[in-house]
């Protein structure tokens, strides 16, 4: 099969032949439909996160089942699947008590001296993140995808397995907004617009969507901002507060730095929660006043939007079946895979919200 392959960081991916195995007692083999170039892919090629190489790349996705392991019982061949990077045992203490995207078991990936679920001649192919998605096919644990119903168009679909999850998630699981609160929303790209969305869904009074890109503040509010703040015209932390007389209830950093994760914080009102779901790069600290804590201000991470995936990506479906989740205005471009370079190169640039691999 042709892949999209990392042999060296801050080079570009090669298009490879790439040997792909049968599906083991609890593997389900996957003909890849789309697949998202998501910042998180852009993050390991440039290095900001240490990946074993060679890697094939790739991690929102969606597709259909071609082939299951004799113990496999959640999907079936023919199955329209989403995948998820978060793949779960299902019996850890984590998975129990039902924080599943925590899930770290290695049951769920090939064991040392099986053979691998990638390779080329020159030796095994790592994957990445459990999928490795920018390929015509896909070797997965049968507890990384879900069957959502067939009228769901898979381009779309695919953006539901990271950005969308990721954003609502982060907004409905791991921040719990209610009705009548206030968020904030740094960052535009895929996931920001679907904490946007996210907070739409929940019933949140007053959404603010903060980017530097006018083009993305304006996709915002297709999404459900009802402000947009521009940090060239000052301050986005005092106009947030001027905004809102004094701080949101609930803040989202989507883009991964310390500056914004800092903000993200100091944009709070008393008892307000930031929730940090851009990939901040590995060594990287950020500094909070500490006198601040005695407003009661929380600052926490959020993994996947703390999924219960199985669950939550066939309700995302029906959201968007039903107009209320927003995923056509987020697909900035679709292109084939010997174009994922542009791609990337897009994201680098930070114009689009996302660009999708469509296979054939």
């Amino acid at each position: 099969m042709k892949a999209a392959v990392l042999r060296e960081v801050k080079k570009p991916l090669s298009i490879e032949d790439v040997r792909i195995s049968k599906p083991g007692p609890h593997e389900v083999l996957i003909r890849t439909a789309a697949a998202g170039v998501c910042h998180s892919d852009l993050h390991f090629v440039d290095g900001l996160y240490p990946f074993p190489l060679p890697a094939v790349l790739g991690h929102e996705s969606a597709g259909v089942v071609e082939q299951v392991g004799s113990e496999v019982r959640t999907v079936k061949p023919g199955d329209h699947v989403i995948t998820c990077l978060s793949a779960f045992c299902g019996h850890c203490e984590h998975c129990l008590t039902g924080y599943m995207s925590r899930c770290v078991s290695p049951e769920t990936k090939r064991q040392q001296g099986d053979t691998p679920r990638l390779a080329r001649e020159d030796g095994a192919m790592n994957q990445y993140l459990n999928l490795s998605s920018f390929a015509e096919q896909m070797l997965i644990h049968e507890h990384a995808c879900v069957a959502i119903r067939k009228d769901m168009p898979l381009d779309r679909a695919a953006l539901i397995g990271c950005s969308v999850m990721t954003g609502v998630g982060a907004v409905m699981h791991t921040s719990h907004v209610r009705p009548g609160e206030t968020v904030a929303v740094i960052g535009c790209g895929g996931v920001g617009l679907a904490a946007v969305n996210g907070a739409a869904i929940a019933g949140a009074s007053r959404i603010i969507a903060i980017d530097l890109q006018g083009s993305k503040l304006n996709l915002a509010k297709e999404f459900g901002a009802t402000d947009v703040v521009n940090p060239k015209d000052g301050d986005p932390v005092k106009q947030v507060q001027d905004l809102t007389r004094g701080g949101v209830h609930h803040a989202f950093e989507a883009i991964g730095l310390k500056q914004t994760a800092e903000q993200s914080f100091k944009m709070l009102a008393r008892g307000g929660t930031a929730n940090i779901i851009g990939m901040i790069p590995v060594g990287v600290h950020i500094e909070l006043h500490g006198a601040e804590f005695l407003g009661e201000k929380k600052i926490q991470g959020s993994l996947m939007g703390s999924n219960r995936f199985p669950v939550d990506m066939p309700r995302l479906v029906d959201f968007y079946m039903a107009g209320k989740l927003k995923l056509d205005q987020m697909i900035s471009q679709r292109i084939k895979l010997d174009q994922v370079n542009e791609g990337l190169d897009e994201l680098r640039r930070g114009e689009l919200a996302r660009s999708v691999i469509v296979f054939h």
